[in-house]
């Protein structure tokens, strides 16, 4: 299973287990990290399951499309590497995926 790290704003760090196929958001709920908040359950519907991709992963995890980018206008401290992560899909590729949670949601 490939391994996610969630980096807090405090920078505290926690590695979970990702199942391939589920979402980023997904994987965050089920594991109770906190700073996912995923208010719509990951339909792209709100902006609170907000990340930052760390840099060497941005081009794995690719650009957000258009409804995504609508959606990060909602977003708390949107930054070029801002991606919600119910639109981030786990491949075996994105073992040792990190992204970071804003200090705040929406």
């Amino acid at each position: 299973m490939p391994k996610i790290t969630f980096v807090d704003a405090e920078g505290t760090a926690r590695t979970v287990e990702a199942e391939v196929g589920a979402t980023v958001m997904e994987t965050a709920v089920r594991n109770a990290v906190p700073g996912i908040d995923a208010e719509c359950g990951g339909a792209c519907a709100c902006a609170t399951c907000h990340v930052y991709v760390e840099e060497e992963w941005r081009e794995a995890v690719g650009e957000p499309e258009a409804m995504e980018e609508d959606m990060l206008d909602f977003a708390f401290d949107v930054r070029p590497n801002s991606r919600l992560s119910c639109q981030i899909r786990v491949r075996s590729d994105l073992d040792g995926l990190v992204v970071h949670t804003p200090a705040r949601q929406g």
